[in-house]
């Protein structure tokens, strides 16, 4: 199984996204169950944020993670930016632990940029590590330039992680972002890491090349979508699910390997970017 390191903690590449969890009764308890089942494939990461439901997502992960040993997950949570001032942050971040009941999040990012000067956030994040109500910060939604600015801060370069959109129908971040991060080891967190299905149009989960390589491998378009994301050992794969046996399939595509041959073939397919571009973001 494919893993990734973040800091000092080293965990399978695949974990659990939670956007747009939570908040439908009709669905919670397969959303539960979902979060579990992944789990219990081998996830040790799991990704909420405040923002999600305004905390419905957060209360699901806690309802989730009852019982199960806290030592063994990897829980991410994200700050709003209109939260992310040294005096809003603390009253954010205790609300966000109370939701997920838990005593600390490993790691805490920055959901995107906002008002609040950049070093007053990383001030604000820097007071909750001390205080060991997260173990690592990082940020989210950010570019190669934002990186930059926020390295050249007091404590930017403590950064343990940017998690930004990145998936098959969306490479742009291969072309400068990815590499300016491997380079400096910081690792990439990919949000949306499927598409969400074929909601961008790309139609990944039909095309004829991926079809093939799923056939291949015993597995489904899906699976082949997340081993190509995670190919190169500096991402992780945050892919959402509220059904069990499709979060387990999430998790086991950890232990796909993608052939040389078939990644040149999904490059013929869905080319690599040869210039700057825009970020995407959802």
């Amino acid at each position: 199984m494919k893993t990734i390191t973040i800091g000092d903690i080293t965990v399978p590449a695949i974990g659990l996204g939670t956007w747009h969890m939570g908040d439908h009764a009709e669905t919670r308890d397969a959303e539960i169950s979902a979060i579990r089942a992944g789990v219990e494939a081998g996830a040790r990461v799991i990704d909420t944020a405040e923002m999600y439901g305004s905390g419905n997502s957060e209360s699901l992960v806690g309802e989730a993670i009852k019982g199960l040993d806290r030592t063994k997950l990897f829980i991410i949570d994200k700050v709003l930016p209109s939260n992310a001032s040294l005096k809003q942050l603390p009253k954010s971040l205790d609300a966000s632990l109370a939701k997920v009941g838990t005593d600390y999040f490993d790691l805490y990012l920055y959901h995107w940029r906002g008002g609040v000067p950049l070093s007053e956030t990383v001030e604000a994040l820097r007071n909750a590590q001390e205080e060991g109500k997260i173990r690592q910060w990082g940020v989210s939604n950010f570019d190669v330039s934002d990186m930059e600015e926020l390295l050249k801060l007091p404590g930017g370069k403590g950064v343990a992680a940017n998690e930004d959109l990145y998936n098959l129908g969306s490479r742009g971040t291969e072309f400068d972002l990815q590499p300016w991060q491997e380079k400096r080891e910081i690792p990439f967190i990919a949000y949306t890491p499927v598409a969400q299905g074929d909601r961008f149009g790309k139609n990944l989960t039909k095309n004829k090349v991926i079809q093939a390589i799923a056939g291949n491998h015993k597995a489904t378009p899906y699976q082949i979508l997340l081993a190509w994301v995670i190919r190169n050992g500096n991402v992780l794969a945050i892919p959402q699910s509220g059904d069990p046996v499709h979060a387990r399939e999430n998790v086991e595509a950890a232990n796909i390997e993608l052939s040389k041959e078939e990644l040149f073939m999904i490059d013929s397919e869905f080319p690599a970017p040869t210039s700057k571009q825009p970020l995407d973001i959802l």
